[in-house]
């Protein structure tokens, strides 16, 4: 039976550099599989579109039956201590519920059609230890096997003209740009150079049955970060 060769791209710096030096290396690719959250950066959407552009083939865009707002905000539990409560509310570490539902169950899902396949991820030598951690022997993990670190990786995207519009310049990971479990400095980053999207954020504290992150809801870090920019601006003037 052939095996079916399938590239998991998110889109980040790390399966970025994966599948363009696997192309450049002459990799056996049957598909490339993009599992789209919807609460990715706009950035994130232009640069998949200048990647299947660079590379001349087509990704394959999965996405869940239910939205990442829906499921937070307006999913009705059904069993459970906390049967009958609306929205799964906003993800932390011990409940990630986002990366399993509108993730890992998408592609889980996907994958059934195929008998015999080889998955492609793309974790860096740096975090070689999550790779470790699986124990499929149908993964494989190109950029582990090249030596190459998540600044290699970078540095590879930046040298065939990828650049996410600098979202690298404010964030060390591009995923979805509400997750919670950003540190504070890069709230900050959003906060201070993606004002609409910080906006939207707020909404979505409101409406939420859980605060944004234990220590901070949306709207005191609004008020934090408002306060150490005047403090910049007065004590840099």
């Amino acid at each position: 039976m052939r095996k079916l060769h399938v590239v998991s791209f998110s889109g980040g710096k790390d399966s970025t550099a994966m599948l363009l030096k696997m192309i450049e290396e002459e990799w056996k690719i049957d598909e490339i599989v993009f599992c789209d959250t919807g609460m990715e950066f706009p950035a994130m959407y232009r640069h998949i579109g200048k990647v299947e552009k660079y590379i001349g083939r087509n990704i394959t865009r999965l996405k869940a039956d239910r939205t990442f707002e829906y499921m937070m905000l307006y999913h009705k539990k059904t069993k459970g201590k906390h049967k009958g409560k609306r929205g799964y509310g906003w993800p932390d570490f011990q409940n990630r519920w986002c990366t399993s539902y509108l993730k890992q169950d998408v592609i889980r899902r996907h994958l059934k059609q195929y008998d015999n396949i080889i998955e492609y991820h793309g974790i860096a030598i740096d975090e070689a230890h999550r790779a470790e951690k699986n124990k499929h022997k149908t993964t494989r993990y190109p950029l582990i096997e090249w030596n190459m670190t998540e600044k290699d990786a970078l540095n590879y995207c930046y040298k065939h003209g990828f650049n996410w519009d600098g979202l690298y310049e404010h964030f060390y990971r591009v995923s979805c740009w509400c997750c919670p479990l950003q540190s504070i400095p890069e709230l900050k980053q959003l906060y201070t150079h993606f004002p609409k999207l910080w906006e939207k954020l707020k909404d979505m504290d409101e409406e939420a049955w859980n605060q944004f992150r234990p220590d901070y809801s949306v709207a005191e870090l609004d008020e934090r970060f408002y306060w150490e920019s005047r403090q910049v601006s007065i004590f840099g003037a």
